[in-house]
């Protein structure tokens, strides 16, 4: 699908607004990958508490249940270099490939609306913790879990978003655990 909007874009320049039309009601999963993979990554600081605004936003948006994406115009308007684009395809496309083969259409239960609206709030959530100053790996457990919804809502694979809210669990408690074990730290010190 990225490859198919890469070539339907010729100018040098793409518009957030534009790629998002493109993606139609896919845009959910491409863009919680999008803003999630810089968390699983060493990032300067800031990027995630960027990335957990924007996050929290789209969230919010498949919470109340708009089936497709909504930016401001002046977001909309915004460009970036088709060249970024090609790196981004190119760089992914591997990546997906070995994905697709194992993951298609399924237990549609966990796809479907309902779901999809469960899958936003979990993600304002998710987001909300990338706003914290958790050190270390803080940023990791929340990243991987939004990635893993974006993946599962791009191939509207229900098993995958569950594996989702499991990646979730589980990175909540990794949150708690390394939030409790600095306070305790701060408490011994002081």
């Amino acid at each position: 699908m990225l490859a198919a909007v890469l070539a339907a874009h010729t100018e040098d320049k793409v518009a957030i607004g534009d790629l998002v039309n493109a993606l139609r009601n896919r845009a959910f999963g491409i863009l919680f990958l999008i803003f999630g993979i810089p968390n699983c990554i060493p990032m300067p600081p800031g990027i995630p508490v960027i990335c957990g605004i924007i996050l929290g936003l789209i969230g919010a948006q498949m919470m109340i249940g708009r089936q497709e994406l909504w930016l401001p115009e002046k977001v909309a308007k915004r460009t970036f270099s088709r060249s970024m684009l090609e790196s981004i395809v190119t760089h992914s496309k591997p990546w997906i490939e070995r994905f697709e083969r194992f993951s298609r259409p399924r237990y549609e239960q966990f796809a479907g609306p309902t779901a999809r609206r469960v899958v936003g709030a979990t993600v304002v959530l998710l987001g909300f913790i990338l706003l914290l100053p958790i050190p270390f790996l803080g940023n990791l457990p929340p990243g991987f879990a939004v990635c893993v919804f974006g993946l599962g809502l791009v191939e509207r694979d229900g098993l995958v978003i569950l594996a989702g809210f499991g990646a979730t669990l589980l990175g909540l408690a990794i949150t708690g655990l390394m939030s409790w074990a600095i306070w305790q730290g701060a408490i011994a010190i002081f």
